[in-house]
């Protein structure tokens, strides 16, 4: 669909939904990444009655030809539970599974300033202050995530374990299929992973909303600090800690190799203050093995990525370039492990 062509149903849409006489779209730019759907960023001016109102709203819009159902509205479900909890998200406004209006299935949100590019939030200057208080909200925006019901009716369609097995055991499954699926190689330390991790699992001591992507990157921060959390789409039922130690795996530090949650602090402060905002004690042998998971599971992206580039569904460099990164997760899953067993 042509930049003009969207532009034009876009407006119209938003004058239905919104009861406006004229919806002027006086800015509309597409926003760089977002692999799995685009990312439009709009400002509107709309006119009702002669008074004038002015909006920034970001769209999120399926790509065309590809069908994910059910998961704009489980996004939209989720970020709207998430602002009535607290939880730092842009409000979202509309959400549409008819691709009659836009071409794909999309959702509207409210659009919120400010940084989202890790190394920019980690060397930059402007963001000094935010680097001294981001791990504390970090703390206590995913201590309020994983207080949500997830029971709620309105998230009763999240993935989520059985009764009868543990989460661990749950995304290990999940992603030894798809390992297996699609590796175009053979990886031994990833086959040592997958073992030492089964022998290890333990049933969660919580069962909670996890976000399931939560690190910088998918948040939107200023310098005063954090603004909003985003990208949902991997949310699911399972242990608290996952998110916790996603947050700490080497390749979310950027280079600060020396500040293992997210290169902005230490285990123990961050741990510290996630049991403040939650009071849950963090078990730190437990916080630990999901860290290993999560450098397994990062692992496993990389193979996904490089694998969509080698079988040409997408012709980008940097997928291949992520599929190179596999050795670098392979050498932190054998310190890891090895830290785990000694």
């Amino acid at each position: 669909m042509e930049r003009s062509q969207l532009a034009t149903q876009l407006g119209a849409y938003i004058a239905e939904k919104t009861g406006a006489t004229r919806v002027e779209i006086l800015r509309l730019e597409q926003l760089p990444g977002g692999a799995s759907r685009e990312t439009w960023r709009l400002d509107v001016k709309l006119v009702t009655d002669g008074e004038e109102k002015r909006q920034s709203l970001i769209l999120r819009r399926d790509p065309p030809n590809v069908h994910l159902p059910g998961q704009r509205w489980q996004e939209f479900e989720l970020l709207r539970v998430a602002y009535d909890a607290g939880v730092p998200v842009p409000r979202v406004h509309w959400c549409e599974s008819d691709p009659r209006y836009l071409g794909a299935p999309f959702l509207i949100m409210e659009h919120i300033t400010g940084e989202t590019i890790p190394r920019r939030l980690l060397r930059d200057d402007i963001y000094r202050q935010a680097r001294q208080v981001l791990p504390k909200q970090l703390a206590q925006a995913l201590a309020a995530i994983h207080r949500i019901d997830w029971r709620a009716s309105a998230l009763a369609n999240l993935p989520a374990p059985p009764g009868n097995q543990p989460a661990s055991l749950f995304e290990l499954d999940r992603l030894e299929q798809l390992y297996r699926g699609l590796s175009p190689d053979p990886h031994p330390v990833f086959e040592l992973a997958f073992r030492f991790l089964r022998h290890h699992a333990m049933w969660e001591e919580r069962r909670t909303l996890v976000h399931g992507d939560f690190r910088l990157g998918n948040v939107i921060c200023g310098p005063e600090g954090l603004r909003a959390v985003l990208d949902w789409e991997l949310a699911h039922v399972g242990d608290p800690l996952e998110d916790v130690g996603w947050l700490c795996i080497r390749s979310w530090r950027f280079g600060r190799d020396h500040l293992p949650v997210a290169g902005l602090a230490g285990r123990e402060e961050f741990y510290s203050a996630y049991e403040e905002a939650s009071g849950w004690k963090i078990d730190r042998q437990r916080a630990h093995y999901w860290e290993v998971l999560g450098n397994l599971k990062w692992g496993v992206i990389t193979i996904i990525q490089l694998r969509g580039y080698l079988d040409g569904d997408v012709a980008d460099v940097e997928r291949a370039s992520l599929g190179r990164r596999t050795a670098e997760v392979e050498l932190e899953l054998l310190c890891g492990m090895k830290g785990a067993s000694s």
